[in-house]
């Protein structure tokens, strides 16, 4: 069932399932909570209270806000866990993996770990050698083309690649979904906004985290040349001994919506150690 938060400049769509500590679910741009379909049901049954939130501008959320930065997102989802009683495990994705590190860096009470999936956590620089990577040549260009132009179409050709090989059930259905929200009032001005702002405010907080934290790339991402060496980057920036990466062979962009089951061990393992490690 969905709930509604009012924050400064607009409302929150989320919904909660299950009971134990607060685990608070961010999407990346362009989607909604919808992408976390698969995770919500396990992470619930093996006892965590799981909230999937849309950002702003998003699935169910309100549309006009003034900002779309990291920063701005990080805002937002800290004031879910405040009203949901925290601390959380935060859980974001692209973007929201920038905005995870903010909140936790922001406030190290509210948020008890970071999973960050696939997240633009750092500056991005682009190389002539880059360039000879084609599932990341063709990334960028319809990433490139879906801000410039606000195209929809582009979208779902991005969608296509970021899902290497295994796509969730009803992927056509999901992707009519997805369009059908982008042509709504104000959407794809979000999906935009969030597209085109810079992940240097994120980069900034990545020494400042004090909580522990799981980095997660698919071997298959089309968003970097390397994401191996992508996550190791994110990893080596935080405090020592405070981050660790997994990869998951054959995924792409979205490892939690692909491969649902490799994700939720993931972290549930994560949990493990850090909770036997406190």
């Amino acid at each position: 069932m969905t709930e509604y938060l009012a924050v400064e400049g607009g409302t929150l769509a989320y919904e909660v399932e299950g009971s134990g500590p607060l685990v608070v679910l961010a999407h990346g741009m362009g989607v909604s909570r919808a992408a976390y379909h698969a995770v919500v049901p396990p992470l619930a049954a093996a006892g965590y209270r799981v909230a999937s939130v849309d950002l702003r501008g998003c699935g169910e959320s309100s549309v006009e806000w003034q900002s779309w930065s990291r920063t701005a997102l990080a805002g937002d989802l800290l004031a879910v866990i405040r009203h949901l009683g925290g601390p959380a495990v935060l859980v974001g994705h692209s973007v929201s993996g920038g905005a995870a590190t903010i909140a936790a860096a922001q406030e190290p009470s509210l948020v008890s770990a970071v999973v960050e999936l696939a997240p633009f956590t750092r500056k991005q620089s682009v190389r002539l050698g880059d360039l000879r990577v084609k599932r990341y040549r063709q990334g960028m260009l319809r990433l490139l083309g879906t801000a410039a132009f606000g195209s929809v179409r582009l979208w779902r050709s991005y969608l296509d690649l970021a899902y290497p090989g295994v796509k969730p059930a009803d992927w056509a259905g999901r992707l009519a979904r997805i369009e059908s929200l982008l042509r709504e009032p104000g959407r794809m001005k979000a999906m935009r906004g969030m597209g085109l702002s810079a992940p240097a405010d994120a980069g900034a907080q990545l020494g400042s985290v004090r909580c522990p934290v799981l980095v997660v790339m698919g071997t298959l991402d089309p968003d970097w040349p390397d994401p191996h060496a992508e996550g190791s980057a994110v990893v080596d920036a935080l405090p020592s001994g405070l981050g660790r990466l997994e990869m998951i062979e054959g995924a792409g962009h979205y490892p939690h919506d692909q491969f649902p089951d490799q994700v939720v061990a993931l972290v549930l393992a994560f949990l493990r150690s850090e909770a036997a490690r406190a």
